[in-house]
């Protein structure tokens, strides 16, 4: 009996979902946009390839041998790709153990490589969501909420919006797709607010449509 009611819980929820609700869609960060946008994969490479570069030039503006300044600028290199390899996976345990999950009424984020916990997000706490775009089309779908959806920002990293301390909002981080999950979103919570199941106090006049304009993410 225990296995059947499990089974048919939902992937990426805590219980099955109640009558009425049904999922719009489902998914998961892109481990390489992640790698490279929240753990600075790429950055790190400039950094190292940058210290090389500079105690390349040191060594040899001193008169130094080419061979011997390539030889110890390249002690380096380890240390660099080791780093990089090392946010490469947690990118990808990140990726792997995330499922963010919407449906007509909520959004939930099942978070955490080592200890897994589940947000749940109605929207009558969701005030609004915007939308950051990458060239790959992966993007950030950021969501401010009201007063009665407090989340602490370490219990959210990396799936919240880069230093919003104060005021933590969660965030679906580098999702494939993005513009097509963010028009997912804004139409159910155009749709929560049309039925009156949104405190329409709360979100009136705040509900932003999402756009896959960067500069909307910016003036959030």
């Amino acid at each position: 009996m225990n296995e059947t009611t499990t089974s048919e819980i939902p992937r990426g929820l805590p219980e099955r979902l109640p009558e009425g609700e049904h999922i719009l869609w489902q998914g998961a960060p892109d481990w390489w946009s992640l790698s490279r946008r929240t753990f600075y994969v790429g950055t790190v490479g400039f950094y190292f390839a940058a210290l090389i570069a500079v105690r390349i030039g040191v060594g040899l503006s001193n008169g130094e041998s080419l061979t011997g300044t390539v030889s110890d600028a390249m002690a380096a290199l380890p240390l660099g790709l080791a780093t990089m390899a090392i946010l490469g996976f947690m990118a990808w345990c990140v990726a792997r153990t995330t499922v963010y999950t919407i449906t007509n009424q909520r959004i939930v984020m099942r978070i955490g490589a080592a200890i897994s916990k589940d947000v749940n997000l109605p929207y009558t706490v969701v005030t609004s969501a915007g939308l950051r775009t990458y060239a790959d089309e992966t993007g950030d779908i950021p969501l401010t909420l009201n007063g009665d959806g407090k989340v602490a920002y370490l219990n959210l990293w990396p799936h919240a919006r880069p230093w919003r301390w104060a005021r933590p909002e969660p965030m679906l981080r580098c999702v494939p797709d993005a513009a097509k999950v963010a028009a997912i979103l804004s139409s159910a919570l155009s749709a929560q607010l049309s039925d009156g199941k949104v405190a329409s106090g709360d979100v009136r006049g705040k509900l932003r449509v999402v756009s896959s304009d960067t500069r909307n993410m910016a003036a959030a």
